[in-house]
């Protein structure tokens, strides 16, 4: 790794705002900077090497970084979204029980012998993918707040089941391992709540804004990569530790001044930086050579649109089961995790994100339509959903 590395890195992070940039495409930032990892990756040019120590551990902080952000943005502590939450529970159940069928098949036809992880990839969800939706819209109404729930619940158990079922035979030691990660996490976010509750977290933002000191800035960031490091050592996946601090973070409440600051190192460096190494991972070539692997690709993003219309049974708009289908922050660490362990066949992690391309291209157009009807046109009696910054997309 060098300087010239890194300039070039920055460089090609900008290419994901520069394909953002048309509203009308609603592409989120990550698909441009997967596309300049590709090119600039084995696959492409070569410059960017997936392999180099240096480089995959600075991946590994964006990768912590990023879950940590999309955590923080679910909205576990609003009134409205709790009263909304059995709705929201049961539509997340009802997607999640249809996809195990077809999660099967899935694996049974393509011959993959992952069925546990694609009924994970068909039940997920997106909070940082759907939440800046609804916002740019300004969509209203009972039905949109009992979507937040549903996306926020399928969003956190499919990433806390992700470890689990891309690797079922060591479930048991990794389900341990995520109840000592869980743990932790809940004792941090007790931590947290009890400093907010005395008033030392104001104190300290106060000392820390007056002397310049992000101090934090700082804490926050210790207390997530010891996280990690507790991760590691039970030997389970960082995005959970990083997911789930990052829940206890929204709970107990998140300084704005902190989430700007979080934000921004996420967003300026280490985030595009862990999305081009995942660009230069990916192995294109075998979809190439085995074009049954965009089949896979296809059937699960087209699956997951599919079994997420299954509530328009039960009564939610289809405009809104599509945006619901909307994946991002489950495929793509399943493609890291199976990039870096090997657990999946080559080729197989590029299936897993074109899935998750498919679910964000319906999801665009579903949101194009939506928002071309009137300014509130799902119940405009009802209550208006949490206003939330636009994070990256997961």
């Amino acid at each position: 790794m060098s300087f010239a590395l890194l300039a070039l890195v920055c460089l090609a992070g900008i290419t994901g705002p520069l394909l953002a940039l048309p509203r009308r495409w609603r592409l989120p930032v990550v698909v441009g900077e997967l596309l300049a990892g590709i090119i600039l990756g084995p696959m492409g040019v070569g410059r960017l090497d997936p392999t180099a120590s240096t480089f995959a551990f600075l991946a590994n902080v964006g990768f912590a970084l990023v879950m940590f952000v999309a955590g923080s943005h679910v909205p576990v502590g609003d009134r409205d979204l709790r009263r909304a939450l059995p709705v929201g529970l049961r539509r997340a159940a009802a997607v999640g029980a249809a996809s195990v069928p077809v999660a099967l098949a899935i694996s049974t036809v393509f011959g993959t012998g992952h069925p546990a992880l694609y009924a994970v990839l068909l039940s997920s969800s997106s909070a940082a993918l759907v939440l800046p939706i609804l916002d740019a819209l300004q969509l209203k109404g009972t039905a949109v707040l009992q979507l937040l729930p549903q996306v926020a619940i399928a969003d956190a158990v499919c990433i806390v089941a992700l470890p689990l079922a891309i690797d079922p035979t060591r479930a048991g030691r990794a389900a341990i391992g995520a109840v000592v990660v869980l743990v932790c996490a809940g004792a941090l976010f007790a931590v947290l709540r009890e400093t907010e509750r005395r008033g030392w977290r104001r104190r300290l933002h106060h000392l820390s804004e007056r002397r310049k000191f992000a101090l934090e800035l700082r804490i926050n960031l210790a207390l997530l990569f010891g996280l990690a490091a507790i991760a590691q050592a039970s030997q389970v996946s960082i995005m959970l530790a990083g997911f789930a601090f990052g829940l206890a973070v929204a709970a107990a409440g998140e300084p704005r001044r902190l989430a700007r600051q979080l934000f921004a190192i996420t967003e300026g460096f280490f985030g595009p930086l862990f999305f081009l190494w995942l660009g230069a991972s990916l192995d294109l070539r075998a979809l190439a050579q085995r074009p049954a692997l965009i089949g896979l690709g296809l059937a699960l993003g087209l699956g997951a649109v599919v079994y997420h219309l299954v509530n328009r049974l039960i009564g939610q708009p289809a405009a809104l089961g599509a945006l619901a289908a909307a994946q991002l922050g489950v495929p793509v660490p399943a493609a890291t995790l199976g990039a870096q362990s090997h657990l999946l066949a080559t080729g197989e992690p590029a299936a897993l994100v074109l899935g998750a391309l498919v679910t964000i291209a319906v999801t665009s157009v579903a949101a194009a339509l939506t928002g071309r009807g009137p300014a509130t046109p799902l119940d405009p009696a009802g209550p208006t959903p949490p206003h939330k910054p636009d994070p990256r997309p997961t």
